[in-house]
């Protein structure tokens, strides 16, 4: 192989912050997927000094899309769709994932562009970030 000169360009395109996500609470067109624990989502289990979850958000564990008979591959495409579709995480608009840490949530983001939606960011601070700071709103939490 000869040495090649490329040009690489970053883009935050994929990726949002406390900031991108305060500014769009209650947008319609955005829609807050939580892919923690139903517990951690609503504040029964608490790994930050705050417990609950971002305001309007919509939780679905992230081992869902997950088929424990078929050695954890993905379940059928419709499946997973008819899921997120049933709680309003639909293509048509920017989907925003988290969890504690954005681990379990990455693994949602590449499901979600394996799946075709084209708007889908990852909240890198996910409720690690959210839930330890004081000027950011929740629900669920006491």
């Amino acid at each position: 192989p000869t040495p090649a000169a490329v040009q690489v360009s970053a883009t935050r395109r994929g990726i949002a912050d406390a900031a991108h996500i305060l500014s769009h609470l209650g947008n319609p067109h955005c829609c807050l997927f939580d892919v923690r624990s139903s517990n951690e989502y609503n504040g029964l289990t608490q790994f930050s000094q705050r417990k609950g979850h971002i305001p309007g958000a919509v939780n679905l564990d992230w081992t869902f899309v997950m088929d424990p008979s078929r050695n954890l591959r993905l379940k059928p495409k419709a499946e997973i769709e008819q899921a997120f579709h049933a709680l309003g995480v639909t293509p048509d608009k920017e989907i925003i994932v988290y969890c504690q840490t954005h681990h379990r949530s990455a693994y949602t983001y590449i499901v979600l562009k394996a799946l075709g939606y084209p708007d889908v960011k990852g909240y890198h601070g996910s409720w690690s970030d959210w839930g330890n700071r004081a000027d950011t709103p929740l629900e669920g939490g006491a």
